[in-house]
């Protein structure tokens, strides 16, 4: 399990150290999907998540400019860096998933063109 942890170090060039300041309780969070770019740092999450990689689209939580949390627009299934304080960016996550549902949900586009469609055969 060490030397995965040295791995992960090594392949981002940093130091988990260096990333959470001791005694700041907040960071900027900037929740997006997940670009192609994002893949091998997204398997790589996983990994160290102990969990199998997201499949689908994905909205990812950047902070300090590294990706912390993300989540499966499909399933909701979160995988988040356990060496980091990451319970507020999965529940910023999990908000921002329910929203786009919610947006999914509304018919309004077809009730407008139903609404058309009688107007012009009336």
């Amino acid at each position: 399990m060490l030397h995965h942890l040295e791995y992960m170090i090594n392949r981002f060039g940093l130091q988990p150290v260096a990333l959470v300041e001791p005694g700041r309780a907040q960071y900027p969070v900037a929740i997006r999907p997940a670009r192609d770019s994002d893949m091998p740092m997204l398997r790589d999450l996983a990994a160290l998540d102990s969990a199998a990689p997201l499949d689908g689209p994905v909205l990812v939580a950047v902070i300090e400019g590294r990706i912390w949390a993300a989540i499966g627009l499909d399933g909701e299934r979160v995988i988040a860096d356990p060496f980091l304080p990451t319970a507020p960016a999965v529940e910023l996550l999990r908000l921002r998933l329910a929203q786009l549902r919610a947006a999914d949900r509304r018919p309004q586009r077809a009730r407008l063109t139903r609404w058309i469609a009688r107007r012009a055969g009336a």
